[in-house]
């Protein structure tokens, strides 16, 4: 797929996540409603709803790239090289308790491998988007930031987690990368707050499914960021079960 295809397939979606993230605050306002599936995770009505307009829209922009969706179960047993991961709502406990983290996302892979990617915190009004190498931006106020280049404070690491009490593995990252202070964040915005260089650092064990990580994964990469496992490798898509390996991310590779 050639990268200008890729581009105004990334860009024709940004309209679309504005609609759907409107939406999803819209439908929060009324009052969702709520059941837990079969993993013991909760969804909404919200979830459903956004997941329909997003992947209606991206069948209409790339109608021969299959799409992987949490919340469908198309295409979950095929073995897929090349298709869109996506994630409605993430961080659904934040959209349920009318918190302002959850974020919508849509990451393309290609080959395996992580190309193009969308995330919306509509709740913060922030939108992140990647169609390449070195093309990350944020759009906020009207205004298209490229995200590229970071000043990163070397002296002073922080780290974002998604839990404030700390695994033992995830602790000895925090030592080993000097980390200095950490807040929690459930969502996929911590892709982005490392890929702007607000914070520096990320570490997870394996956990959660691909469609929680493609998006940020893209964004942050092109934005001379770092997405490895624990041993330093780099992230592939389409495992089994769509199961995450460990994680680190890095606002630079100087880090």
């Amino acid at each position: 797929m050639e990268i200008k295809k890729i581009e105004e397939a990334i860009r024709s979606l940004t309209e679309v996540f504005f609609y759907a993230g409107k939406l999803s605050i819209d439908l929060r306002k009324k009052g969702l409603t709520e059941h837990i599936k079969k993993d013991n995770t909760p969804v909404t009505n919200g979830d459903i709803e956004v997941n329909n307009i997003i992947l209606k829209n991206i069948k209409i922009i790339t109608p021969k790239i299959p799409i992987i969706s949490e919340e469908t179960i198309d295409n979950k047993n095929k073995k897929l090289d090349t298709f869109w991961l996506v994630d409605p709502i993430d961080g659904t406990y934040d959209y349920i308790n009318n918190r302002d983290e959850f974020t919508l996302n849509a990451g393309l892979i290609i080959n395996k491998k992580v190309i193009a990617g969308i995330i919306y915190a509509p709740a913060k009004n922030r939108m992140f988007y990647s169609y390449g190498n070195n093309v990350s931006f944020e759009y906020k106020n009207n205004e298209e930031k490229v995200l590229n280049n970071k000043d990163t404070n070397f002296n002073y690491i922080k780290a974002v987690s998604y839990s404030n009490k700390l695994k033992p593995e995830i602790e000895e990252m925090h030592k080993k990368y000097k980390v200095n202070e950490y807040i929690k964040m459930r969502s996929s915005l911590k892709f982005c707050v490392v890929a702007t260089g607000e914070y520096q650092v990320y570490f997870a064990e394996p956990r959660a499914h691909e469609w929680d990580i493609a998006a940020g994964h893209a964004i942050l990469k092109n934005s001379g960021g770092m997405v490895t496992d624990f041993q330093g490798n780099e992230i592939v898509y389409g495992k089994d079960g769509f199961k995450n390996t460990s994680l680190i991310l890095k606002s630079t590779d100087k880090l």
